[in-house]
């Protein structure tokens, strides 16, 4: 009898075990489909986010990996100054009326950061460049530790506003800081500015990335003039005298920018202006093949003014094309007017990259160097054509008189 109980008992366990394993191998199939097997691929590996780190936490410790490499520059200044007898009467006859030349020596400081191993400080030109009618007579890098140590300008753009310095025989040279890349800087992110404000050292502010390709004048040193600069990154992060030619960086210790400016404004606040990492990169590469005063860009120049599509311009020029720039004027005698660009044509490509924007087509010219060619396929009142372009150097911002 008890036989006859076991063997049933036995059936129904066999089957229960055969449905229960049929039900894992049908909810592994569905569950685990990405686990590691013959026929699966491993499954995407990512780092776990970090926990208890918070922003405040990532900005301190960005700056104190960066603060070693930051560095003042200290200015003196001997040459000439024009003194009028009355100052009233130069309100109305500036330095033709009457007056007295007499020599003068001074002082001027700023900022600026280590770019390499080789000892290369990179600044703001404006800071080693002395006022018209002066010269320097010495030049000091100040290092975080209080060292100070003779240097010398190897090389200057005055249009981009970036010079290098050198310091030579240094032994204890902190390590370079490593450039970011300003074309992926995100509206809001944080921005930092380390810089000598008002010789105050080591002096950090934090702000945000508030814009990108502003255009900007900025009063020249001897004043009277301003130079209109184009493509400036924009920070709330506060830049005062002195910040000039020191890092914005963001909150991982990456170099996005160079602290040039703030809006001169009693009704403006947190308006201030770096230079993008990307220029720099840009322009340090050519002085250092170059060294020297540079009046000159180094950038490409077509000659023409160019504006996004939108439905009226398609309308007024005919285009029903889907992507492009327009192009909307042409400088008369410019490598554009050479190469038989008119107001109206399309420029759909440039050297076989598609572009709809007018700032990235401006941006990828500029990039590239003078005496190269372009190559555009433009669309002209309903053909295509393939255009060659050779490129001239863009003209050095002129300096614009200031009322």
């Amino acid at each position: 009898m008890s036989k006859n109980r076991i063997l049933p008992a036995l059936i129904i366990g066999l089957v229960g075990a055969i449905v229960g394993s049929f039900a894992m191998m049908l909810y592994a199939s569905t569950h685990f489909s990405g686990v590691a097997g013959p026929n699966n691929a491993p499954p995407p590996v990512s780092a776990a986010p970090l926990t208890g780190v918070s922003d405040q936490d990532r900005i301190v410790s960005a700056v104190k990996r960066t603060k070693a490499s930051v560095v003042a520059i200290q200015v003196e200044i001997n040459g000439q100054q024009y003194v009028p007898v009355d100052p009233l009467m130069q309100q109305f006859f500036g330095n033709q009326g009457p007056g007295v030349v007499q020599p003068f020596h001074g002082r001027a400081s700023g900022s600026g950061f280590v770019y390499d191993a080789q000892g290369d400080i990179v600044t703001n030109a404006h800071v080693v460049t002395a006022p018209q009618g002066g010269r320097i007579t010495r030049l000091t890098v100040v290092f975080a530790n209080g060292d100070k140590v003779p240097a010398h300008v190897i090389a200057t753009n005055i249009d981009a506003d970036i010079a290098i310095v050198k310091v030579d025989r240094y032994g204890k040279l902190p390590p370079p800081l490593q450039l970011g890349d300003s074309d992926r800087l995100e509206q809001g992110q944080w921005a930092i500015a380390i810089g000598e404000p008002l010789e105050l050292q080591q002096t950090v502010t934090v702000g945000v990335v508030s814009g990108f390709d502003r255009d900007e004048q900025i009063p020249t040193e001897g004043g009277g003039t301003a130079i209109a600069f184009k493509g400036l990154l924009q920070t709330s992060a506060p830049i005062n005298p002195g910040n000039s030619g020191g890092p914005l960086i963001d909150i991982n210790g990456r170099v996005i920018g160079i602290n040039q400016s703030t809006v001169r404004s009693a009704f403006a606040q947190g308006i201030g202006f770096a230079i993008p990492s990307n220029t720099v990169r840009r322009v340090v590469a050519q002085l250092e093949a170059h060294p020297g005063i540079h009046q000159g860009t180094g950038q490409g120049f077509v000659g023409v003014v160019l504006e996004n599509l939108n439905a009226g311009l398609r309308n007024q020029i005919g285009y029903s094309g889907t992507a492009g720039v327009a192009i909307v004027q042409v400088v008369g005698g410019s490598p554009a007017d050479q190469a038989g660009l008119q107001p109206g044509d399309v420029v759909v490509s440039a050297d076989g990259r598609g572009f709809s924007s007018n700032s990235a087509l401006s941006h990828y010219i500029a990039s590239r160097r003078p005496g190269q060619d372009l190559r555009l396929d433009v669309w002209s009142q309903g053909d295509r054509k393939l255009v060659v372009v050779k490129l001239a150097e863009r003209p050095a911002a002129q300096p614009i008189q200031q009322p």
